[in-house]
């Protein structure tokens, strides 16, 4: 029996936007799986992944948001994201970019938490942010809610170097206000599950290490799920989880795509590279970065963070 400490639900997350709350009446199957990322930081790709490996073909018969929600995410009626939940027949697999301490842990399930880079999960979320659609916020929010945007849009910075040093000077637990998403929202995510990487079924995976050997990383993921595969299967499987194949089908696999949430599904698989950020970052920005990761988390992590590696030791 395994008497370490286990994660406990002891934040509460709420945005405009998601709510923690949501995860109130959840209720558990043997076997779920959690794909827990920061944003920016592979989260579509490990939902693509589960996908093949649940249903062991390259194509998928309905949207990936569909198959995946996003539970926290108050675009839907919480009523209406449980039930679609309740009736899926398959093996479940469950979008979440909430900390550990913000969702609820059974040992029957298993959790995908993926890290990546921060600097580039910085240069996709400003991708991100230019692409999402503001008939999309106008449909989610009230009138008072938009006016506040608006006046913290023109407030904030407008170029890349000013926005990443607001990015990377944000600290503390991520969202618990309205306040752009910052640096916290990968360094506290990804340090809740570091915390309890000993656990059997909390496996950390890395956007680097997807990139370099996608085929070894999908067969480490199949082996932490326990999903067995044809191996005349792999080829097709793999090839269909590679950002040139995801982006062909971006009206599929982007997230959220029956809401409108984007101005071109295609741009949200805009790159898919690492180190984007060596070109457009000078001296101060790298310091600044630098400083807030040997304060903010051990250098194990640090490094691991950056790079990704086959050991978590």
């Amino acid at each position: 029996m395994d008497d370490s400490p286990k994660p406990q639900r002891s934040q509460r997350y709420q945005t405009t936007m998601i709510d923690t709350d949501r995860w109130d009446e959840f209720k558990f199957r043997d076997g779920d799986i959690f794909i827990c990322t920061p944003p920016k930081t592979g989260t579509t790709w490990t939902q693509m992944i589960c996908a093949l490996l649940i249903f062991q073909k390259p194509e998928l018969e309905v949207p990936l948001t569909s198959l995946s929600p996003w539970l926290e995410f108050k675009s839907a009626p919480i009523v209406d994201v449980l039930e679609l939940l309740e009736a899926q027949t398959h093996r479940r697999f469950i979008k979440t970019h909430t900390p550990l301490d913000g969702i609820p842990y059974r040992e029957s399930a298993t959790y995908l938490c993926i890290g990546r880079d921060p600097r580039d999960a910085f240069m996709s979320m400003d991708n991100h942010m230019q692409n999402m659609s503001s008939e999309f916020f106008k449909a989610q929010l009230s009138a008072e809610e938009i006016v506040a945007m608006k006046q913290a849009a023109a407030k904030a910075p407008k170029e890349i170097t000013e926005k990443f040093q607001a990015w990377i000077a944000d600290d503390g637990v991520p969202w618990q206000s309205d306040k752009p998403i910052g640096a916290s929202t990968v360094l506290y995510h990804i340090q809740s599950f570091w915390n309890f990487r000993h656990l059997t079924n909390i496996h950390l995976f890395h956007y680097s290490n997807l990139s370099a050997d996608l085929d070894g990383e999908m067969r480490r993921m199949a082996a932490a799920l326990g999903i067995e595969v044809d191996e005349k299967k792999w080829p097709e499987l793999v090839k269909a989880a590679t950002f040139e194949s995801m982006k062909a089908k971006a009206n599929d696999l982007a997230p959220d795509v029956d809401k409108g949430v984007w101005r071109d599904n295609d741009r949200f698989f805009n790159k898919g590279s690492n180190g984007q950020w060596n070109a457009v970052f000078t001296d101060k920005e790298i310091g600044l970065y630098e400083a807030a990761m040997a304060q903010r988390l051990e250098p194990a992590l640090a490094q691991w963070l950056e790079k990704g590696s086959a050991s978590l030791s």
